[in-house]
């Protein structure tokens, strides 16, 4: 959960103008959900800051059940920066060192809302740093022995990540405990997705 700031004109200046946007792919598959009558709920950290009450907001006026959204007195709400090129093709500078999305402990975890679930999302934004990373799996594996469903979206944004490995070692993890996974078509062609996943499951096969 963060704030894009997208592109938005320019200034009589010339300069860039950008729009505060609520952002971050798993709540807004959950408003996509909320929009379609389903019970929701989200898991994650955000600052205590202006930021962090404008998605707090946001959340309660999509619908979403907020009891797991922590507010951090320590560390500022994750913000992205997005620039189109010549051919729409995104880009994105992240203000996250750290970010609050990053912060979530396991033990902060509000496991009631995972035992009302019939089934848990998540990306992975939140496996890129810890304690988030450790969080995530411990959500997913205390919703795995309950009999959850469990839905995955790889979405590579190669600068968070310390290396491609870094990133396709969480992203295998993911393929391996999801039931669903969501691939996105915007993101990058569904063709170019489905040789990355299968890459990852043949490196799988061979316990790679």
């Amino acid at each position: 959960l963060l704030i894009d700031f997208a592109p938005y004109g320019t200034s009589e200046q010339g300069n860039a103008l950008f729009e505060v946007c609520p952002g971050g792919a798993p709540c807004n598959f959950l408003a996509a959900l909320s929009a379609l009558g389903m019970k929701t709920a989200f898991l994650g950290k955000v600052g205590e800051d202006d930021f962090g009450l404008m998605l707090r907001h946001t959340l309660d006026a999509a619908g979403i059940d907020t009891r797991g959204l922590i507010s951090a007195p320590d560390v500022f709400t994750t913000l992205a920066f997005v620039r189109f090129d010549e051919n729409r093709d995104r880009s994105f500078s992240f203000a996250r060192k750290p970010g609050a999305d990053t912060r979530l402990r396991s033990d902060e975890l509000d496991l009631t809302v995972i035992d009302e679930c019939r089934m848990l999302h998540f990306g992975t934004l939140s496996l890129t740093d810890e304690p988030a990373r450790s969080a995530t799996q411990a959500a997913v594996e205390y919703a795995r022995r309950r009999g959850k469903l469990i839905s995955f979206a790889p979405n590579l944004r190669e600068p968070l990540w310390p290396s491609l490995d870094a990133a396709a070692e969480q992203m295998l993890w993911g393929l391996k405990n999801a039931d669903v996974v969501k691939i996105s078509g915007e993101e990058e062609p569904v063709d170019q997705a489905a040789k990355v996943i299968r890459g990852l499951l043949s490196l799988s096969a061979r316990g790679e």
